[in-house]
């Protein structure tokens, strides 16, 4: 969505007229600073201006404003997302919520926490801990990133295999939103029950949307006690990926529970090792990290069952660990994986997610892809739900290894589809998978979502251009 000079002075015109004065930002450094997210290849354009809202009728005034002058809305958190889904178009407004970072109201009775968009992952499991509570969701960026984001693209992370994703937690969210309803219109869906079949569930819809709906401006969340017991960790050591593929399966086959299973390569071990020196081993080709938090004995049975199955599916070795801080370790070094990786030159992210049977055919078919194209790779994974991070490092400069990374890319994305699973898992379509989503979906699919989205939103107003791009 371009937009010509004068058209543009007077958005920024109206933009002003009823927000505060240092809420509007046109110095163009700055601009450049909040117009892309961490998916370093994906595209672009030059925002005609950005907003720092601090309140719903901030973000109301900012809707209104650019449907009327034509403008496309960005909205944007933390800018951690590695699709391309925060960043800028020609001549929109970005939306920054990060000011709107409020924890509103902690339920104790009810179990639920409302907050603000702009909130910090982390900082809202600190705020609920204080209370004996737990807010589960917790990607790898939840130190950084924003309840807000995390919505948006509805994220998982690590504790997912047991406890689920955001769309799990949502009870309820507000939103600014256009369509039949006004663009500026606040609305409410979803509530605070556990349970609620009152119309259609737009809460969910709107979870995993990636802003093409309407701006989130609440959310309304369910929390859960916080776990009673502390964990036991198991660790095993692989001879390759393939090998470590067939433990979680096998682990899946028997039907045990673990909280967490995360999977690191060779690679990614020695990156971290070498970025942040936490004293790791990076010998083995791969490491499962399995977290097991059922309490009492029951958690020392699971724990041995979880090791044993690891040690039938050929680990070098396998160990139940003792050392908190070892184990802290180690999964610390799982959550440092993107920046230690990120060091080593320009990252191509992968997320597809299969059928946790296929995941050690999906291993096995990464390693294939990276040999054809003579690619630097590093792996890690929520390998326990079939979520796998192959990342595609290349030199600094070397366009020859970009365009090779970009054609593996997408040769990953059509795996994933012919053994039964996703583009996708958690990091969301963005810019970068538009393609491999219109390869997934059938027809029939595709024509509803963009019904629904032009229904939503006949103007074009909000986030155009990423996930269910126009047909």
């Amino acid at each position: 969505m371009t937009m010509a000079g004068e058209r543009a002075d007077l958005l920024r015109e109206a933009l002003r007229r009823d927000l505060p004065s240092d809420a509007v930002i046109t110095d163009p450094d700055v601009l450049a600073s909040l117009s892309s997210d961490e998916a370093e290849w994906a595209p672009a354009g030059a925002a005609a201006a950005g907003v720092r809202a601090r309140s719903e009728a901030d973000v109301q005034h900012v809707v209104r404003a650019c449907a009327e002058f034509g403008a496309a809305v960005v909205p944007r958190g933390a800018g951690t997302g590695l699709s391309g889904g925060a960043n800028a178009t020609d001549g929109c407004v970005i939306l920054d919520l990060t000011r709107m970072n409020q924890v509103t109201e902690i339920d104790t009775d009810n179990l639920i926490a409302v907050v603000q968009p702009g909130v910090v992952n982390n900082d809202l499991k600190a705020a609920v801990a204080e209370h004996g509570l737990w807010y589960p969701p917790d990607p790898a960026s939840a130190p950084w990133s924003t309840i807000g984001g995390n919505v948006a693209t509805n994220a998982g992370g690590l504790c997912c295999l047991k406890y689920g994703v955001t769309r799990d937690y949502v009870l309820g969210l507000r939103a600014v939103v256009g369509g039949p309803a006004g663009y500026g219109t606040a609305a409410r869906f979803g509530g605070r029950t556990t349970k609620g079949v009152a119309g259609l569930d737009m809460a969910r819809l709107f979870t995993g949307s990636e802003g093409t709906l309407g701006v989130i401006t609440e959310i309304t969340l369910r929390l859960r006690p916080a776990p009673a017991a502390a964990p036991r960790t198991v660790v095993a050591a692989f001879g390759g990926l393939v090998a470590a593929g067939q433990a979680v399966s096998l682990i899946t086959r028997r039907g045990l529970g673990p909280s967490v299973l995360e999977l690191m390569d060779r690679t990614t071990l020695q990156a971290v090792e070498d970025y942040k020196h936490l004293g790791l081993e990076a010998e083995a080709a791969a490491l499962l990290l399995a977290r097991v938090d059922t309490p009492g004995s029951s958690g020392d049975e699971d724990a041995a069952a979880v090791a044993a199955a690891m040690t039938d599916a050929g680990a070098l070795w396998t160990a139940v660990s003792t050392d908190d801080a070892e184990a802290e370790a180690l999964f610390e070094a799982r959550r440092l994986a993107y920046p230690a990786l990120e060091r080593l030159g320009p990252v191509l992210t992968e997320d597809v997610c299969v059928p946790r049977s296929k995941v050690p055919e999906m291993l096995s078919r990464i390693e294939a892809i990276g040999a054809r194209h003579g690619l630097q790779m590093a792996t890690v994974a929520h390998a326990g739900d079939g979520n796998l991070h192959p990342l595609f490092i290349t030199p600094a400069g070397d366009d020859a290894a970009r365009v090779a990374a970009q054609s593996a890319f997408e040769d990953m994305l059509d795996d994933a589809i012919a053994l039964g699973g996703t583009v996708t898992g958690e990091h969301g379509v963005g810019l970068l998978k538009r393609g491999g989503l219109r390869r997934e979906l059938d027809p029939g699919s595709l024509a509803l979502q963009h019904a629904i989205r032009e229904a939503l939103d006949p103007r074009h107003v909000f986030n155009p251009g990423k996930a269910l791009a126009e047909l």
